[in-house]
C-alpha cells in the first residue's frame, strides 16, 4: 500500500472588490504602497508533500464457526516522521479471537433460554502519525520578507521555522479488547459487554527547549496516558403481538485516562482554560480553577495567589514553574466519563412512536468569560449581573462581584486581573451533566388497500421533533447549553428542529 498526498494553499486578499456592484474590483494603488511600507502579505502559496507506504499481511482461521481466529500484521513508514530508520518505519500487529459458544453441543439443552453466548477477545499495537502540521523530520527552511524603514529597501530572507527532529517517531497504543454478546428468550434480550484497557506512549506534543538551535519549544514525543473502560449495550423486546411491539434500547459507556508522563511544562493560563490540558497524574484535558475567596468590602473578587496569600490583582497567569502551580484546585475534566442513550420504540399497528433521549455525566465546564474591569454600550451581560455586588455588605450574601468604578480602576493599576482571576475561578465552573429529549417522532404507514386504490406500492408520512428540551442541566448554566461548548464557554446550541416527511413509493 503507498500512499502520496500533495496539498497546494493559496491565500489571497481582494482589496477593493465592490460586492453590490457586480463584484468588479476597484482598488488604489496606495493600498499595495502601504502593504509594502508595512511588510504585509499581499497573497501566499504553501505546498506540502506527504508520502506514505505500508506492507501488511492478514490470516483468518475458523474452526466449524465456533473458533475463530484473526491475525494481521503491519510495517508502516511516513515522510512526516524522524529520519532515522527505527523512527519513520514502524510495525504494528493484532490479534483476535471470538468463540461461538452457542454453536456449542452442551448449550443445545439452555435454548432459547440462552439463544446466544459469544466471548471475544483482541489485544494489538497500533500507531499514528500524529497531527498533520507536525512535520519537523528535517530542518524546516521558510522565506519572508522583513520589514524595513522604506520599500525601496526590500528584501527576502530565509530562517529556520523549526528545527530537525530526526527521532520523531508515531504515537502508539497498546489496546486489550475483552467481550461478550448474549442472547436470551429467542433473542428477545440482548446484551453486549466490552471492557478495554489501552496504554498511549510517544504522544507528540510541544515540549520546553534550552533553546540551543534558536527555538524555545519544540514537537517531540513528550507524553504517555494510560486509559480504561466498559461499553454496555441492552435490548429488550418487551412486548410483541399481532398488533403490537414495544422495544427498548439502552446504551452506557463509562472511560477513564490519566497522563502517566509529561515532559513539558504548563502555565496557569493554560491549565485553567475551558478546553482542559494536560497535567501528569490527571486526566487529559483536564480544568484548574484559581481558589476564590469571595467577594471584599469594595465587591471586588479576591484569591489564594501562587505564594498561598490572599489577593485581589496578583495573579500570575503566566508562571510555569511546577512549584508554582499547585495552588490551583482541580475542577474536573473537560471531557464527559459517562454517556450513552436511552430510547423506546412503540409499534400499533400502521403507527410508530420513538422516543429517544441521549445523557452525559462526569464532566466541567468553565462558564463564559463575561466579567471585565470595564464595559461599553456594546457589551452584552448575562441575567447573572442583576445578583452583582453594589453596596457594602452584599459580599454575604452574592459572588457575582461589581461593576468597576473610574476610582477602583485608578486604585488598582491591573484591575484587569482580579475579574480575569475571577473568570477563570472555581466560582465559574458548572456541571456538564445532562438529560436530554433527543427525538420524539411519529409516523404512520397507510395499510395495503388504502395503497392499491390509489396504485403505489407504499405510502407513509412522519413527524419528527429533535433536541426538544433538556429533562436535566446543572443551573450554574443559566439556560446555556451543556452540550455545546467552546474555548472559553458555551456556544450557541443547535435549534428546535421539526420535520414533516411524505414518502411515497410507485
Amino acid at each position: 500500500e503507498v500512499n502520496s498526498v500533495d496539498r497546494h494553499a493559496v491565500w489571497f486578499r481582494g482589496w477593493g472588490m465592490q460586492y453590490n456592484m457586480g463584484e468588479i474590483a476597484n482598488y488604489d494603488y496606495l493600498v499595495f504602497k502601504q502593504g509594502a511600507e508595512d511588510g504585509a502579505d499581499y497573497y501566499t502559496l504553501a505546498n506540502s508533500r506527504e508520502r506514505r507506504a505500508a506492507f501488511f499481511a492478514t490470516g483468518t482461521y475458523s474452526y466449524k464457526g465456533k473458533y475463530t481466529l484473526n491475525g494481521t500484521v503491519r510495517y508502516e513508514g511516513s515522510n512526516r516522521l524522524g529520519k532515522s530508520r527505527t523512527a519513520r518505519w514502524l510495525p504494528t500487529w493484532n490479534l483476535s479471537g471470538r468463540w461461538n459458544v452457542h454453536d456449542e453441543s452442551f448449550m443445545k439443552g439452555l435454548y432459547p433460554y440462552v439463544s446466544h453466548l459469544a466471548l471475544k477477545a483482541s489485544y494489538s499495537l497500533t500507531g499514528e502519525s500524529g497531527p498533520s502540521w507536525v512535520n519537523n523530520s528535517e530542518v524546516k527552511i521558510s522565506s519572508d520578507i522583513p520589514w524595513k524603514p522604506t520599500s525601496g529597501l526590500r528584501e527576502s530572507i530565509l530562517y529556520i521555522s523549526s528545527l530537525a527532529n530526526e527521532d520523531l517517531t508515531f504515537e502508539k497504543k497498546h489496546e486489550l479488547n475483552i467481550g461478550v454478546e448474549t442472547g436470551f428468550f429467542d433473542n428477545r434480550i440482548n446484551f453486549a459487554a466490552d471492557w478495554y484497557k489501552r496504554n498511549n506512549f510517544d504522544l507528540i506534543g510541544l515540549t520546553n527547549t534550552a533553546g540551543v538551535g534558536g527555538e524555545v519549544t519544540k514537537y517531540g514525543n513528550i507524553a504517555s496516558m494510560k486509559s480504561s473502560g466498559v461499553e454496555l449495550s441492552l435490548s429488550t423486546t418487551n412486548i410483541k403481538t399481532k398488533d403490537f411491539s414495544w422495544t427498548t434500547s439502552f446504551i452506557y459507556s463509562h472511560s477513564k485516562n490519566e497522563v502517566t508522563d509529561l515532559t513539558t511544562s504548563q502555565r496557569v493560563i493554560d491549565l485553567v482554560s475551558g478546553t482542559g490540558f494536560a497535567q501528569e497524574g490527571y486526566p487529559n484535558h483536564s480544568i484548574f480553577s484559581i481558589p476564590f475567596q469571595g467577594l471584599n468590602e469594595e465587591g471586588l473578587p479576591t484569591f489564594i495567589d501562587q505564594d498561598g496569600n490572599v489577593t485581589v490583582t496578583g495573579i500570575n497567569f503566566q508562571t510555569s514553574d511546577p512549584d508554582k502551580l499547585s495552588f490551583l484546585e482541580y475542577s474536573g475534566t473537560s471531557e464527559p466519563t459517562d454517556v450513552g442513550s436511552f430510547g423506546n420504540i412503540f409499534s400499533f399497528k400502521g403507527f410508530t412512536l420513538n422516543v429517544f433521549m441521549t445523557y452525559s455525566f462526569g464532566n466541567v465546564i468553565r462558564l463564559d468569560p463575561v466579567f471585565r474591569s470595564s464595559y461599553t454600550d456594546l457589551s452584552s451581560m448575562p441575567k447573572e449581573f442583576k445578583n452583582r455586588w453594589v453596596v457594602p455588605g452584599n459580599e454575604n450574601t452574592t459572588t457575582i462581584p461589581v461593576i468597576a468604578s473610574r476610582w477602583q480602576n485608578k486604585k488598582y493599576s491591573s484591575l484587569s486581573y482580579a475579574y480575569n482571576a475571577y473568570n477563570y475561578s472555581t466560582e465559574r465552573i458548572a456541571k456538564g451533566d445532562f438529560i436530554r429529549m433527543k427525538e420524539i417522532s411519529l409516523s404512520y404507514a397507510f395499510p395495503k388497500k388504502v395503497t392499491s386504490a390509489l396504485k403505489m406500492n407504499s405510502l407513509s408520512l412522519k413527524l419528527q421533533a429533535t433536541n426538544l428540551f433538556l429533562i436535566y442541566a446543572d443551573k450554574k448554566l443559566n439556560g446555556q447549553d451543556p452540550e455545546f461548548f467552546n474555548t472559553g464557554g458555551v456556544a450557541v446550541p443547535v435549534p428546535k428542529q421539526f420535520t414533516l416527511t411524505l414518502k411515497v413509493g410507485l
